[in-house]
């Protein structure tokens, strides 16, 4: 592979890590209770700031709007899934479907998306 073919690849992998880290700094803020705890506060902190540079990394070859789309996507499934394995959030069917739903928009933004 090319470097100029592979910075697609390196782009979507950047944005895949950014949305990643977004589920992982919405877990830690769960676990921060109001930034009362310093662990999972500096766990927050830490997973935003590696998010967001990623995110920028994406930015440089993937557009602004799929970029913020697939990113809230990724964040939106994961957080959601982290909510019912983790905290006992419902798993209703109707919630499981929508969740679904996410994952099959996101899917179709890299589908259609050209780099």
């Amino acid at each position: 592979m090319t470097p100029a073919a592979s910075a697609p690849a390196r782009a979507w992998a950047s944005l895949l890590g950014a949305g990643a880290a977004e589920v992982g700094f919405t877990y830690f803020l769960k676990l921060s209770e109001g930034f009362t705890q310093p662990g999972p506060t500096l766990a927050f902190v830490a997973l935003g700031a590696v998010s967001f540079y990623l995110m920028t990394l994406a930015m440089r070859v993937i557009p602004l709007g799929t970029v913020y789309a697939v990113w809230t996507g990724i964040g939106a499934f994961g957080t959601a899934l982290v909510g019912i394995l983790a905290f006992g959030d419902p798993a209703t069917p109707a919630r499981i479907a929508l969740i679904a739903a996410i994952v099959v928009a996101v899917a179709g933004l890299k589908a259609v998306s050209r780099e």
